[in-house]
């Protein structure tokens, strides 16, 4: 027992440096892009060698998949499992994270440009992530288009619609870096409301009532979750 529990102390350490190197590589490559954030910038910031980095990662690119990855599965853990208009709802608390972790928006919004080069190591994860995205925004506008939630939309529309939830969430975003006295949760909030009134044909009126009424069980079912 004893050797188990004295194998844990070193492996939980590994565990948290490795998460401060992710942290600062996010910090890195989003103020200097991937090309020009140096592996000596993040070991430095970190208090490590570039060799630590290397043990850990393998190689910059395969820091940077972890850095993306990272920010992937918590962006997803926080929207939470959402279908139909929910789902577009759930953006809201979706942006709530997101303004608490500017240098991981600032990171993607800055891959997403570098990455229109086909040479870029990011390029396949981020073609892919804005691929799902798109998928998943048309599949919970279909399933709520087949409930009822709103009105008749034709698949074309459906796509479109998507594609401009996408637009809106990453125009939104590089706004508020511009900016940052922008409201971007007020702000993208009342974008959402005025979507989904166009869509439901409901008063601004009832679907703001009807967001806040949700936002508020989520806010309260997330506050008592052990």
């Amino acid at each position: 027992m004893s050797a188990s529990l004295t194998s844990r102390g070193p492996y939980k350490k590994g565990l948290q440096r490795r998460q401060e190197i992710v942290d600062a590589a996010a910090r890195i490559f989003a103020r200097h892009g991937y090309h020009a954030g140096s592996l000596r910038h993040i070991a430095d910031e970190v208090g490590v060698t570039g060799a630590a980095l290397i043990r850990y990662f393998g190689s910059k690119e395969g820091l940077l998949i972890a850095v993306l990855r990272h920010w992937q599965e918590e962006s997803s853990r926080w929207q939470g499992p959402h279908t139909g208009l929910e789902h577009i709802r759930a953006l809201i608390p979706l942006m709530r994270y997101h303004t608490t972790h500017r240098g991981f928006i600032e990171l993607f919004l800055t891959l997403s440009t570098e990455a229109s080069n086909p040479d870029h190591p990011a390029r396949d994860f981020i073609v892919k992530r804005y691929e799902e995205s798109l998928h998943g925004f048309k599949r919970q506008l279909s399933i709520a288009r087949d409930a009822g939630d709103i009105l008749p939309l034709p698949d074309d529309g459906i796509d479109l619609e998507s594609r401009s939830l996408i637009a809106l969430m990453d125009g939104m975003e590089l706004q508020w870096l511009l900016n940052p006295d922008l409201d971007l949760v007020t702000n993208f909030q009342a974008q959402v409301n005025v979507t989904i009134s166009r869509w439901t044909g409901k008063s601004i009126e009832e679907v703001t009532l009807e967001t806040e009424k949700w936002l508020d069980c989520v806010d309260s079912a997330r506050a008592t979750a052990p």
